[in-house]
C-alpha cells in the first residue's frame, strides 16, 4: 500500500472517528511483529504501530510520541443538534417549495428533516409531528439545533441562537434566519 494511500485513510479515520482496533490493523500494522511505536487514537486508545510503517506526523486525534503535534482543524464533537443546525444553515438562500425535503429546495418541516438527517438522525416529516416527539424544551433552555415550532405546531425551524431561528418560511420566500419573536412559539424539542 502506498504511503500516500495509507496518509489519506488514517486522515480519513481521524476526522470521521469511525476507528477501531481492527480498522486501524487493516491498514496500519503488518503480519509479522516487528518493534513497535505507541500511537494514541483519541477516544479508541493506544496502539503499537511497527516502526517499518511510517505514521504520518500531524493527524488531527492521532499522537506519535515524538512527532510534532499540529493544531487541529476539527472541532470538539459537536452534538446532533449543532450539526443538524450547520446543515440547514448551509441552506440559507434554498428556495422553499411546498412538500420539499431537499437537498436543493425546501418547506419548514423538511428543512429540519433533511437537517437532521446530515446529523444522522431520523425525524418525523411533519411539523405537528416534530413537536409531538423529540424531548420538550424550555425556551429559556435553548440550544442551537433544538427545533422550534410555530402558529399552534403548523410551522418548524431550528433554534441558532441569538433569539433566532433557521427555517423555510413560505412560497417566494428562501431558507432564511429570523427572529423567533416573529411568529407565535407552540414549544420546542430536542432530539
Amino acid at each position: 500500500m502506498a504511503f500516500n494511500t495509507v496518509k489519506r485513510q488514517a486522515r480519513r479515520v481521524a476526522v470521521t472517528g469511525a476507528v477501531g482496533a481492527a480498522t486501524l490493523g487493516a491498514f496500519l500494522l503488518p503480519a509479522a511483529p516487528a518493534a513497535a511505536q505507541p500511537v494514541t487514537i483519541d477516544g479508541f486508545g493506544t496502539f503499537e504501530v511497527p516502526n517499518e510503517i511510517p505514521v504520518p506526523a500531524g493527524i488531527p486525534g492521532v499522537q506519535v510520541p515524538g512527532a510534532a503535534v499540529a493544531p487541529p482543524f476539527i472541532t470538539p464533537t459537536k452534538t446532533a443538534g449543532q450539526l443538524a443546525l450547520d446543515a440547514a444553515l448551509s441552506k440559507v438562500g434554498a428556495p422553499y417549495v411546498y412538500g420539499a425535503a431537499g437537498p436543493n429546495a425546501f418547506d419548514c418541516s423538511g428543512l429540519v428533516q433533511w437537517s437532521y438527517r446530515q446529523a444522522g438522525r431520523e425525524l418525523p416529516r411533519t411539523s405537528d409531528a416534530q413537536l409531538a416527539s423529540g424531548a420538550p424544551v424550555s425556551m429559556n433552555d435553548l440550544q442551537p439545533g433544538d427545533v422550534v415550532s410555530f402558529y399552534g405546531g403548523g410551522h418548524s425551524g431550528l433554534y441558532a441562537g441569538d433569539g433566532n431561528v433557521v427555517h423555510a418560511s413560505t412560497a417566494g420566500s428562501p431558507v432564511a434566519v429570523a427572529p423567533i419573536s416573529s411568529m407565535p412559539v407552540a414549544g420546542a424539542r430536542r432530539y
